[in-house]
């Protein structure tokens, strides 16, 4: 008799995987979600008495996707937006627990600084008693059925084993060493703390000024500072390698999320940005993010500067209304995806602008230093790091653009953007 027992529970367990697979087929005529909920059932009404069994299972498949997803490229913050952008919160607060359970084989200095902030943003940490009851406490903290429960489950599940390999940017939770990252960076040129504070107190005052012209002047004096401070690491980096120096330093790759709507046009902005501070972007358009691969300070400087001119776009957008066309119909979206390719061309510009006035301010600063061989090999070094990451690159459109009006409108927005990036973006433009 337990030999027979024995049996039904493996037979059963190995149902409970097999149906986990089978939550990703959308029932006839129903949505995704609808297959879960529907093969949720025989997993929660199986073999009775075995529901901590259960738990331990799906739990463990949990566990073992998500060390999975890191082989395959993934951080903790990308894993969770992206159940997130599939399922909603309720998944993604889930996912970020089974990240938490995940990260404690793992000791402290053995993970990536980065991964360490992610994981504190994220509030990744055990809050439930014992592994085999979690899907209890779960249920019970929503206030929910255990079919919903392992519904979700299921459908957290489905997100995670289906994501796409992508390419590493940092060593894997058990094999890094805490503090590298910032040893790299304290190892290679020194950081110009006073001119970047100066960058700071520039967009701080562009930010608050009620004088679109005053901004103007402000912020494109603060792109041409982290531009100068660009070029000032560059020159230390090629100093110090002519004189046998060590320079661990070198371009490294950064995810930028990009939303919808009008996601083509914003990568577009991204890349942007990118360019004018001498990195590159590429757009992983079905998952909602770009990957940028540069030096550290210039990452830094495409993140503040999209950041802020995101929501200034989105901002300057919205307030100039819908649009309909002669016969009354909708036209507010090909006139918002015009705004938003005018407004990118108008920033390229400008930005451009900003960093040759940072490279002439440079030239006749260093006297009997050429610049161009300098840049060049940083511009090669970002090339040879991207194109590794990246063999087989496939070009996009933006978009049309056809709307006469929105572009002349986002070209405007564009010329009194504000260049800075205090504040966060909460949300995109329907």
């Amino acid at each position: 008799m337990h030999a027979q027992a024995e049996g039904d529970k493996q037979g059963f367990l190995w149902c409970v995987a097999q149906l986990a697979g089978e939550a990703a087929i959308p029932a006839p005529g129903g949505r995704r979600g609808d297959s879960a909920v529907h093969v949720a059932r025989p997993v929660v009404t199986g073999i009775p008495g075995w529901e901590l069994t259960v738990n331990r299972k799906l739990w463990e498949m949990l566990l073992q996707t998500v060390t999975h997803d890191w082989r395959r490229g993934w951080q903790p913050a990308e894993l969770v937006r992206h159940v997130e952008r599939q399922f909603g919160s309720r998944h993604a607060h889930l996912a970020t627990d089974a990240i938490a359970a995940e990260m404690r084989g793992y000791a402290a200095a053995t993970v990536d600084d980065r991964w360490a902030v992610q994981l504190a943003t994220l509030g990744a940490e055990p809050w439930w008693d014992r592994d085999d009851s979690y899907l209890t406490q779960r249920g019970a903290r929503e206030r929910t059925n255990r079919v919903a429960v392992v519904s979700c489950v299921l459908q957290t599940l489905f997100a995670l084993a289906a994501v796409p390999e992508m390419s590493r940017l940092c060593p894997l939770p058990g094999s890094a060493r805490r503090g590298t990252l910032a040893a790299e960076r304290s190892s290679g040129p020194p950081v110009n703390q006073r001119m970047m504070d100066r960058v700071r107190a520039l967009l701080a005052k562009a930010e608050s000024t009620e004088f679109p012209e005053e901004a103007e002047a402000l912020t494109s004096r603060a792109q041409e500072l982290m531009a100068r401070h660009s070029i000032d690491e560059a020159l230390l980096t090629a100093a110090a390698e002519r004189s046998g120096q060590a320079c661990p330093g070198g371009a490294v790759g950064r995810r930028v999320f990009v939303d919808s709507p009008y996601e083509a046009v914003k990568a577009v902005l991204l890349d942007v940005i990118a360019t004018a501070n001498r990195c590159r972007s590429i757009w992983l358009k079905n998952l909602g993010l770009c990957t940028v691969v540069g030096f550290p300070a210039e990452l830094d400087a495409v993140e503040l500067l999209f950041t802020s001119l995101l929501v200034q776009a989105t901002t300057a957008m919205v307030a100039a209304g819908s649009r309909q066309d002669a016969w009354g119909r909708s036209r507010t979206r090909s006139f918002r995806q015009s705004f938003l390719a005018a407004y990118a061309e108008r920033i390229r510009e400008r930005l451009a602008e900003a960093t040759k006035a940072a490279e002439r301010q440079a030239d006749a600063d260093t006297p009997g230093v050429n610049l161009l061989p300098v840049l060049a090999t940083r511009h090669r070094v970002v090339d040879e790091s991207f194109e590794a990451m990246f063999p087989d690159l496939t070009k996009f459109s933006a978009g049309s653009v056809n709307d006469r009006e929105g572009w002349i409108t986002g070209r405007a927005a564009a010329d009194v953007a504000n260049l800075q990036g205090r504040r966060a973006v909460t949300g995109d433009a329907a």
